[in-house]
């Protein structure tokens, strides 16, 4: 499967004791901190200005709610079939199954659940929202049984799971989704997992044995990727925010005025990147406070613009 997340600190410091825990190792093995990545729900209602309308508002929290369920199928899939591996990861060898605190029969059990929760909710607000979310699994289930190893097929595999999250809020409410924002959620997906994957090499090498398809990359190559997938984000953003620029509240045009807090903030992540320290993105989301005040700015930009033209 994908999304398992990396490694953000050095061989050596990831190799101590296991870290102490508060949740329930079934809880731990659906990772929550990683359904961050799933508020990526609200960014079409949010940019069509629709976000605050009662039913919409509604349907894209059930959406969010059916992706953390599907997501966490996914995850559990993931460890259980990658088990014997992960026991060898100098970090990921502390995953609830592959520390042997959760077993792989309860495991399943819980997938299921997990699994029938997150299509229920789904298809129960809107068919196209369980279409998006079987298309989400069948292409996990893909990339784990016959793509994870095959180098840039990996990174498009990867990166559509963000987009299809960015695609859920959308049809969720059946919300019309922009050429302009589905080439910044393309990008920006593609932007982030090139990342990871830079920041993998960086920390373990490509002779670490963690990632097979990580031997068919450089370093200069998955530079390459990140700096184009960045560019053509930024670009892409640049050109809606310029399209859309109706002045709204105090003739101010507010689109315009979010391409500043955005860029700041891409070029924040991409040091992380470029640190090695992007191999998780909820990690860098969650701990760079100088990140997350450009993005509540940028948010708060595009809800001004959208909601008082």
């Amino acid at each position: 499967m994908t999304e398992e997340p990396e490694l953000t600190r050095t061989p050596s410091e990831a190799a101590h004791a296991p870290p102490k825990h508060r949740l329930p190792a079934g809880i731990r093995a659906m990772r929550p901190r990683q359904w961050i990545k799933n508020v990526l729900v609200f960014a079409a209602p949010l940019s069509a200005g629709s976000l605050f309308h009662e039913d919409v508002l509604l349907k894209t929290f059930l959406a969010f709610f059916a992706f953390c369920m599907v997501s966490a199928t996914v995850y559990l899939m993931n460890d259980i079939k990658d088990v014997e591996e992960d026991r060898l990861h100098p970090r990921k060898r502390f995953r609830p199954i592959a520390a042997k605190e959760l077993s792989v029969g309860a495991a399943w059990v819980l997938a299921g659940i997990t699994a029938a929760l997150g299509f229920g909710i789904g298809f129960w607000t809107s068919t196209y929202l369980g279409v998006t979310l079987a298309v989400y699994l069948a292409l996990q289930i893909l990339y784990s049984m016959f793509l994870k190893h095959q180098p840039i097929i990996d990174l498009a595999m990867v990166s559509s799971g963000f987009l299809l999250r960015a695609v859920a809020g959308g049809v969720a409410s059946q919300i019309d989704l922009s050429a302009w924002f589905l080439l910044v959620a393309s990008f920006g997906s593609l932007f982030m997992v090139a990342g990871k994957r830079y920041s993998e090499m960086k920390v373990l090498g490509s002779d670490a044995g963690t990632r097979k398809s990580l031997a068919a990359y450089t370093v200069s190559y998955l530079r390459f990727v990140w700096h184009l997938s960045a560019a053509v984000t930024l670009m892409s953003y640049c050109l809606w925010a310029f399209e859309n620029q109706e002045r709204g509240w105090a003739a101010v045009p507010w689109t315009v005025l979010s391409i500043a807090p955005l860029t700041i903030g891409l070029l924040q992540y991409a040091m992380q990147v470029d640190r090695g320290n992007a191999g998780e993105p909820e990690d860098v989301v969650l701990n760079n406070r100088p990140l997350q005040l450009m993005a509540v700015i940028t948010v708060v930009l595009i809800a001004v613009a959208v909601f008082t033209k």
